[in-house]
């Protein structure tokens, strides 16, 4: 497995660490203008959906995520089972193109509507690390505010995920 996809596997269980034992009265709850935890979950689904199952294997797994919890579109409150049956469904299916990943493929473009998107396939995996990041954060926020004790530490056991060089099995 390619390293920064090793990453996004941890960024990945910390997201769902983070998350761990919400319900979903809370998970709907919405302090303006942040979104709320389960959108965050869609959210990121989402954006995994478009770059690794819908450009990267012309796949799509489920219909209607985007204009559900898509960027710049009007604020939702998604069930909280909903969400993680989604983001189950969206991560398995993405594994599936993340799993072949090799060096030579993160300087290379998939493609959208026929065309090259802007960003490389590494691009791509950076921006969907931080984008976990930064809902992690986002979301620990939003447990704060609810009141929420005994939230986990971040960063957790990164033991897990800790740093290989890329190797030439990789490329």
């Amino acid at each position: 497995m390619h390293p920064l996809v090793t990453q996004l596997r941890f960024a990945r269980s910390e997201f769902v660490r983070c998350l761990e034992g919400v319900s979903d009265e809370d998970a709907r709850q919405r302090f303006e203008p942040m979104n709320c935890i389960s959108w965050m979950i869609g959210h990121v689904a989402n954006q995994e959906h478009g770059y690794w199952v819908i450009s990267a294997q012309n796949q799509n797994v489920v219909s209607g995520l985007n204009n559900l919890v898509g960027f710049g579109k009007p604020a939702s409150t998604p069930p909280l089972d909903d969400m993680w049956k989604t983001w189950q469904r969206v991560t398995h299916a993405a594994d599936t193109y993340l799993d072949a990943l090799s060096t030579p493929t993160l300087t290379t473009h998939n493609t959208w509507r026929g065309k090259p998107l802007p960003e490389t396939v590494g691009t791509q995996l950076l921006r969907n690390i931080y984008h976990y990041w930064f809902h992690t954060g986002e979301a620990h926020a939003v447990r704060q505010m609810l009141g929420h004790p005994d939230l986990p530490q971040f960063v957790g056991n990164i033991a897990q995920a800790s740093y290989r060089a890329e190797l030439e099995s990789d490329a």
